[in-house]
């Protein structure tokens, strides 16, 4: 693979710069991160020496061995999604890695080199990210770093959607759109986990059959036929109790049409577009619709914190060695200089399943 991302030379730029920026640097820790000076397309994506974040009151930094793809970070990337004031305005969601530092004020007892993963509000694509303690999980011991790094945003995404906004239920529908992207590879497993039913759409038949695999009692190429009917024909005309929709847009009138009466549509993306026309509000009312909606990174930091806990409650366990757990599905790897190359792998749909993006090498990794 060719190295096609641009390093930059230095945050400064002439001689008397370079010279403070040495001795700055002499008592201020550096690392490596991706930095965006201007935004737009993956070229733009810049591999720089910056200062290495400091853990604050309540928070442990993390030397990161790994980090994963979201398709929030091709948006802030081209300057349609900033980050949260005061946060990080380096891409990155998601990492894994070990515990270097121990910031003050701690309430639980992480020791330097644990094997964590964290759920971020950014910082993610650098070699070291201070978190606050309460967005921090143990990796379960037999994942590797790179597995980690593929849990934290899709899966607290999807049980987000599941348990605290949609509360499915034992025996219901659920629909999932993308059903062979991070969070749809989550979804099918979890829906299975709760006793629920998950059907998925995607647009190939090579990733209907992967969402199958991983539990989907259904599956509808929505390039080549309409999902909606299909809902329909496998419910036997009653509908998806729960939908989990990140397209939005040009989807409303079938997801209307296959949504169950009182059943609950969520809408955490708009991939296919913000526009509808038509009877939306109509047609929903009919069937006694709830439309929700939910976005995660925009959350307080206790609502993700409890969020963490619970899942770290319910879920972590089950990502066990036992032919029957649940497990992060990998669609590649790249190495962080690679980072262009991972963006635009994204961006052309091809994944099935999570992009991971190593920060240190496997082959230098200590597992």
């Amino acid at each position: 693979m060719h190295h096609i991302l641009r390093t930059g030379k230095s945050l400064l730029g002439n001689t008397d710069q370079t010279a403070w920026h040495k001795c700055y640097s002499s008592f201020v820790k550096m690392m490596q991160a991706v930095c965006i000076d201007v935004p737009g397309g993956p070229e733009n994506l810049l591999l720089k020496t910056v200062p290495r974040p400091q853990p604050k009151d309540g928070e442990v930094l993390i030397k990161v061995h790994a980090t994963a793809l979201n398709r929030a970070d091709l948006l802030q990337r081209r300057g349609l999604y900033p980050p949260p004031p005061g946060e990080s305005d380096i891409i990155g969601l998601e990492v894994a890695g070990t515990v270097d530092t121990l910031g003050p004020g701690l309430k639980r007892s992480w020791k330097p080199d644990d094997r964590v993963m964290a759920l971020l509000c950014g910082g993610g694509y650098a070699e070291y990210v201070s978190v606050p303690e309460g967005l921090l999980m143990p990796v379960p011991p037999h994942l590797t770093l790179c597995q980690a790094a593929a849990i934290p945003e899709a899966w607290l995404t999807a049980f987000q959607l599941l348990d605290l906004v949609a509360q499915v239920k034992e025996g219901e529908v659920v629909l999932a759109h993308a059903g062979a992207s991070g969070v749809g590879t989550a979804a099918v497993q979890l829906v299975r986990l709760f006793g629920a039913v998950p059907v998925v759409t995607a647009g190939s038949p090579e990733k209907l059959k992967m969402a199958e695999k991983l539990g989907a009692a259904a599956g509808f190429n929505y390039k080549e036929e309409s999902f909606a009917q299909g809902v329909c024909d496998f419910t036997g005309g009653k509908g998806a109790n729960v939908i989990l929709d990140c397209i939005g847009g040009h989807n409303w009138e079938q997801n209307v049409n296959c949504l169950a009466t009182d059943g609950r549509w969520v809408l955490y993306g708009t991939m296919g577009g913000r526009g509808v026309e038509g009877d939306l509000l109509g047609k929903l009312l009919s069937k006694r619709g709830h439309l929700l909606t939910s976005l995660l990174r925009s959350r307080s930091l206790q609502y993700k914190a409890d969020l963490v806990k619970a899942f770290s409650h319910r879920v972590l366990p089950f990502f066990s060695d036992q032919p029957a757990s649940l497990r992060p599905v990998i669609d590649s790897t790249f190495n962080l200089e690679d980072i262009a190359e991972a963006h635009r792998h994204m961006e052309a749909n091809r994944n099935m399943g999570k992009i991971v993006v190593n920060v240190i090498p496997q082959s230098q990794e200590n597992l």
